[in-house]
């Protein structure tokens, strides 16, 4: 290991905070501050500091494994991929190239998504490949498409933040998710601006805002209607705005005046006057933003949700503006990146769609197959997994947990023991690697280079600062030893740089245009905004912070208002299970925790799941601070320790989702879906709560 400063990125959320790394005397590395990079200016939170100790041998995997006995055993490296390529090629060959399955994350790197949704279409010609990040930021994604003609998770950069008038934060919770951003949150108030901040629960951030409002789980759309009603009541439509730069007003106008301030209060339990405060707020300064989060996303009306909070911005004139607009607060470390090269059921490198012969000509060309080989699109994320042990009989899973963080999450874990075959590639033994028959070691962040995107739409460098130990290989070295065995010899080079490269001519025209970026820029300017296509010019294109200040990605340039209407949850509360369930992250921990539950410092902060409720609940339950309490579902149940607390609503229950075992939170949740993002309804369901008798 060279005895310098390696500058990267954190591996956690899609902040994508900025690092340095120098070694350390045990051969990993030490994390210390890089000032220089802009989002997060040398911050990090807990999990970003200790991120190296899952770099150590005693923690991650270092070999192989195979089954054998119904044990999970070291092998080499040829046993395990000769296993993985004759059990696929098996299952392909007695089932069809659709029992072929493929499960990827929104951790990968953009060099390995990109290769992993090439592998499944072109080696296994499977139409069957999605990614944990459905769970994360689809509708999100798909309401933006709607609107704008684009998903970027914020059409600014975070800087942009502070300098705004108001921000409304919608089911958002960045002092424990992403804690170095709530310094943007802290300057706007600083500067004068105004947070607002909705959620059922009084979180560290509503404890900063200057407006919290708290309504019942699965409301937001008619919170999100009920102040597009006041806006048009009260005149504070910008009429010019709308008529020049929008389309669709008038039927989405309609649909919000069915949604009158009254109804509202009834539906979601916040007060009319605070309805009207919210929109004074909002409207009266110059400029304004709403920021969304997994709260209103993970709902099965969740593309309908965060269509309404769009609405509202584009009845204000608050999109496409300086300052303003509308952003998604995207989870995952490659969240936003993960959904652009193709590992998404359908989507092709670019942003394309799988259903475009232009976008399968132009892709197919570059993989050098025929656009006809090319299959269809494929089941989303929880359908996949669903069909696991019947349509789908063997999977390859990168990067993913779905035994912890799949919704319905007991169903799950059956349908993938039901499997003829899983192979799993990950650092850490998690929950579903301990199902495989195979499980490959693969490098981690610190040992390897590639490319993330941020939440902000810019494309990162991540750079390799230590050597990987001896029995661990990356995952583009597995694709490509796999691709060979499966009679594919060429197309899946191991060296990231070499896969970028053709990731930027597979994207070029594409709506996530990535063709003017290369390794070195990234390196000189320490990241690039897409879309930035390859100039013909000597100047390179600059990249792209801001997004729709002179026009939306649509075919005539304009907006399109969406007409929604409120709808109850899938699954409302009824005498039999009468408390309404929501579930999220806390500070220490990091999703299904596969590694944050292995760094002894971030345990010690969040040992174990909890039982969030309020007093008067705890009171009809007779159960006490620390309590072991049941919450039971229809499809479910899960135990943890009450805490009780009046910063939640007396009708909710909040559980974190991080661990496994019988405070498994996941297996509560609904798989309802939304019908256009295939997102699951983590965010709400029917839950009754039970005293659990502690044996003596």
């Amino acid at each position: 290991m060279p005895n310098s400063v390696t500058p990267t990125h954190c591996p956690y959320c899609a902040l994508q905070c900025g690092m340095n790394l120098t070694p350390a005397a045990d051969g990993t590395v030490e994390v210390v501050e890089r000032p220089d990079f802009p989002v997060n200016r040398g911050a990090l939170c807990g999990k970003g500091r200790t991120a190296p100790a899952v770099l150590s041998s005693r923690v991650r995997l270092t070999s192989p494994l195979v089954r054998e006995g119904g044990e999970l055993v070291p092998a080499s490296w040829e046993e395990a991929l000769d296993r993985i390529a004759g059990n696929l090629t098996r299952v392909r060959d007695a089932h069809g190239p659709d029992a072929v399955g493929v499960f990827g994350g929104g951790g990968l790197t953009n060099e390995k998504a990109y290769a992993l949704g090439k592998f499944a279409r072109v080696v296994l010609g499977t139409s069957q490949i999605d990614y944990n990040g459905r769970f994360c930021m689809s509708s999100a994604a798909a309401a933006g498409t709607k609107a704008f003609g684009l998903d970027r998770g914020l059409p600014f950069p975070l800087e942009d933040i502070p300098k705004t008038g108001c921000v409304i934060l919608v089911g958002s919770n960045p002092a424990e998710t992403m804690p170095p951003s709530l310094r943007y949150f802290t300057e706007l108030r600083e500067n004068g601006g105004t947070l607002i901040v909705i959620d059922p629960r009084r979180t560290k951030t509503a404890e900063q805002a200057d407006l919290h409002l708290a309504p019942r789980p699965g409301t937001d759309l008619a919170l999100a209607l009920g102040l597009l009603h006041l806006v048009v009541a009260e005149g504070r439509v910008d009429e010019e705005y709308v008529r020049e730069r929008t389309a669709g007003w008038e039927e989405a106008r309609a649909a919000a005046m069915a949604h009158w301030p009254e109804q509202v209060e009834r539906i979601t339990g916040v007060s009319v006057p605070q309805l009207r405060e919210t929109v004074r707020l909002f409207c009266e300064p110059e400029a304004a933003m709403v920021l969304t989060a997994r709260g209103p996303e993970q709902q099965a009306k969740g593309t309908d949700t965060v269509g309404a909070w769009i609405n509202l911005c584009l009845a204000t004139g608050r999109a496409g503006r300086p300052l303003s607009g509308y952003g998604c607060l995207t989870g995952q470390g490659n969240g936003q990146g993960g959904r652009e090269h193709g590992q998404k059921a359908d989507q092709l490198p670019g942003y394309r769609k799988l259903t475009d012969p232009e976008a399968r000509r132009h892709v197919a060309e570059v993989w050098g197959v025929d656009p006809d080989s090319l299959p269809g699109p494929g089941r989303s994320a929880y359908e996949l997994l669903d069909a696991l042990g019947s349509d789908v009989r063997s999977l390859l899973l990168m990067g993913s947990n779905p035994v912890v963080s799949a919704p319905r999450a007991a169903h799950v874990e059956r349908r993938l023991r039901s499997l003829d075959f899983l192979a799993v590639c990950d650092v850490v033994l998690s929950e579903t690697a301990a199902l495989a028959d195979v499980v490959l070691p693969v490098t981690q962040w610190a040992e390897e280079t590639g490319t993330t995107t941020s939440l902000e739409g810019r494309v990162l460098l991540r750079r390799q600062a230590i050597t990987p130990p001896a029995g661990v290989r990356s995952d583009l070295f597995v694709l490509r030893e796999l691709a060979d065995r499966l009679g594919v010899e060429k197309g899946f080079p191991a060296d990231p740089e070499e896969v970028f490269e053709e990731l930027r001519r597979a994207s070029a025209g594409g709506i996530a245009d990535y063709s003017g970026i290369d390794y070195g820029r990234l390196a000189e300017e320490g990241g690039v905004f897409w879309p930035c296509p390859s100039s013909e010019s000597e100047a390179a294109h600059p990249g792209t912070p801001r997004l729709f200040l002179e026009r939306f990605a649509t075919g005539d340039g304009r907006a399109r208002f969406v007409p929604v209407s409120h709808r109850p949850s899938a699954e409302e509360p009824d005498t039999e299970y009468p408390v309404l369930l929501t579930t999220g992250r806390v500070v220490a921990q990091y999703q299904s925790g596969a590694q944050t539950r292995r760094v002894a410092e971030l345990n010690a902060a969040a040992p174990g799941p909890f039982v969030e409720l309020h007093p008067r609940l705890a009171a009809r339950l007779g159960a006490s601070e620390g309590d072991p309490l049941a919450v039971v579902s229809r499809r479910g149940r899960a135990v943890a320790p009450a805490r009780i607390t009046t910063a939640i609503r007396p009708d909710t229950v909040f559980m974190p989702f991080h661990w496994p075992g019988e405070g498994r939170a996941n297996v509560l949740t609904n798989p309802a879906l939304d019908p256009t993002s295939r997102m699951p309804e983590f965010k709400v369901c029917a839950v009754r709560l039970e005293a659990v008798r502690v044996r003596a």
